[in-house]
């Protein structure tokens, strides 16, 4: 009763919400919702209509409503309560952003808790990307690690990368965006953790040595988001696919060589953004031939990134529009060229 009548302390309240103390603390700071009451020495104390606000903050930033107009609307809720009583409903002055479903086989939204993704704007995803977030934002390695290969184990490597790693980052990103370059520890060793189990997944799947020409993963020149490359490169893996995967900003001339000598069935250029996006290269290794003469062939290209988008590919160009899609137009292209090895009379589709 004593605590009730007082308030409760800023690390309390911080863990009631599940996010961390810092976060309360920039929330009171940038937009102005911090107790409305101080105690002795100017320490926080939050009263039941102050964590009422905090929880309307948590709850609305997590459905993707901006930072600045939660707080209004979340300002209101502790106005309504000190107003009307606690018994007061409340209705928020800013709506709620439907959140859009990642993919047909997600699961529905289940009933949570504010800030159950650890105050990071997740919006309708799977338990396991809310557990991962949390673990994200405590900066807690051996977590992440444990929940990304029951992830893979569990659901297999698209889902696991399309439902639940890939949304975290996401969801990451647009926090550190607006959080005036605060959560960057918390990307990179999210990153760092989600590059290592694909790149495990990845050894585990590895092709045995074989004469079958391999798909080059490359990013373009000044790119450097390289882990839907290793996502790819672990989902061919998972196929017995052969493949050479060349990371980050790789230089123009290098991919030229590395596309004579190789001799690939595809080649795969990531682009995260425009800016980035080379359609002079892409036009360039589309048109690479190589082989023996009279038996020269060329390899597929699959422009893979947002970057590319809103252009029409030229002759000898895909756009796969995710992960599954990369794989299945590999995957076909694969199983082309070994109906054409056994069956040379008869041809592919």
């Amino acid at each position: 009763m004593h605590d009730t009548v007082r308030g409760i302390t800023t690390g309390a309240v911080a863990r009631r919400l599940g996010v961390s103390p810092t976060t309360v603390r920039s929330w009171e700071r940038r937009y102005g919702i911090g107790p409305a009451v101080r105690g002795d020495g100017q320490h926080r104390r939050w009263s039941p209509a102050d964590v009422a606000m905090l929880e309307e903050m948590c709850r609305l930033t997590a459905s993707g409503v901006p930072p600045a107009e939660a707080a209004r609307a979340a300002r209101e809720v502790r106005a309504s309560m000190e107003g009307g009583g606690a018994g007061a409903p409340v209705v928020p002055a800013v709506p709620v952003v439907p959140a859009v479903p990642l993919a047909e086989a997600a699961e529905p939204e289940t009933p949570r808790r504010p800030a159950g993704g650890g105050g990071l704007p997740l919006g309708h995803v799977r338990r396991e990307c809310r557990g991962l977030a949390r673990a994200a934002v405590r900066l807690d390695g051996p977590a992440m690690e444990t929940l990304l290969r029951a992830a893979l184990a569990e659901h297999g490597l698209v889902t696991a990368w399309e439902e639940i790693m890939a949304p975290t980052l996401h969801a990451v990103g647009r926090k550190w965006e607006s959080s005036g370059d605060r959560y960057v520890e918390v990307e990179h060793l999210l990153s760092w953790h989600i590059s290592t189990a694909l790149r495990q997944a990845a050894v585990t799947g590895t092709a045995p040595a074989s004469p079958t020409p391999p798909v080059l993963l490359a990013c373009v020149p000044s790119e450097q988001h390289t882990l839907p490359l290793e996502a790819l490169a672990a989902g061919l893996a998972e196929r017995s696919l052969p493949t050479r995967m060349f990371g980050a900003a790789v230089p123009a001339e290098a991919l030229d060589a590395a596309v004579r000598r190789s001799g690939p069935a595809a080649v795969v250029l990531w682009s995260q953004a425009r800016s980035t996006a080379n359609h002079a290269l892409a036009r360039h290794v589309a048109g690479t031939a190589f082989g023996v003469q009279g038996a020269r062939t060329a390899a597929l290209v699959l422009l893979a990134g947002p970057g590319w988008l809103g252009r029409t590919p030229d002759p000898g160009m895909v756009r796969p529009a995710g992960l599954r899609e990369a794989l299945g137009v590999v995957s076909r292209l694969y199983g082309e060229r070994a109906g054409e090895a056994e069956a040379p009379e008869g041809g592919g589709d």
